[in-house]
C-alpha cells in the first residue's frame, strides 16, 4: 500500500513572537503540493525566520522523519515521535496513535521551545507538522482538509 509523508518544520526566535513577523509565521502553510516525481521517502519542507519563512523543499528517508508508521490488518498506524526531551512544553500524556484506512490522512502537529546552552542566546522555537496519507494520492492531497487532526501544540511562552 502507498504511504505518503510530508514533514514541515518551522523555526523562529523571540523576534517572530509578535507583530508582522508573527503574522508571517502564522500564515505559513500546514500543507504543500507534493513534488511531481514519485517520492521514495518523505517530502520535507523547512521554513526559517531568517528567510522570512520562505519554504525550502528536500527529500529525506522515512527513517529520518519523526513519525512511527506500521501497517497492520489493512490499516496504517501513525504516531508522531516527540523530539528532544529537553524541549518544552512538557508532554506527560500523549494522544494514542491513529489508525488510517486507505484513502485517509492525518495532520499531526507538535511545537517546542528551547533555550541555548547556558541561556546565552535566548529562546528558539519550532513547529513540526506531519501530514501522512495512506493509499494512492494526488499531488494536492495535503492542500485539503485532513481526515484526522492531532494537535499537540502547547504553551511555549
Amino acid at each position: 500500500m502507498d504511504i505518503t509523508v510530508q514533514w514541515i518544520r518551522t523555526y523562529w526566535t523571540k523576534q517572530s513572537r509578535g507583530g508582522e513577523a508573527a503574522a508571517r509565521r502564522n500564515a505559513a502553510p500546514t500543507g504543500f503540493r507534493l513534488p511531481p516525481s514519485p517520492l521514495t521517502g518523505a517530502h520535507c519542507v523547512r521554513m526559517d525566520e531568517e528567510d522570512a519563512f520562505a519554504p525550502r523543499e528536500t527529500g529525506r528517508p522515512l527513517r529520518d522523519v519523526g513519525v512511527s508508521l506500521r501497517e497492520q490488518d489493512g490499516r496504517l498506524r501513525v504516531h508522531a515521535r516527540v523530539g528532544p526531551l529537553f524541549g518544552l512544553p512538557p508532554r506527560p500524556r500523549r494522544p494514542p496513535a491513529v489508525r488510517l484506512r486507505p484513502g485517509q490522512w492525518v495532520r499531526w502537529q507538535l511545537n517546542y521551545r528551547f533555550s541555548s546552552s547556558l541561556g546565552i542566546r535566548g529562546w528558539s522555537y519550532w513547529l513540526d507538522t506531519f501530514n501522512v496519507a495512506y493509499g494512492p494520492v494526488d499531488r494536492d492531497v495535503f492542500l485539503a482538509d485532513p481526515t484526522l487532526v492531532v494537535d499537540e501544540r502547547g504553551p511555549v511562552r
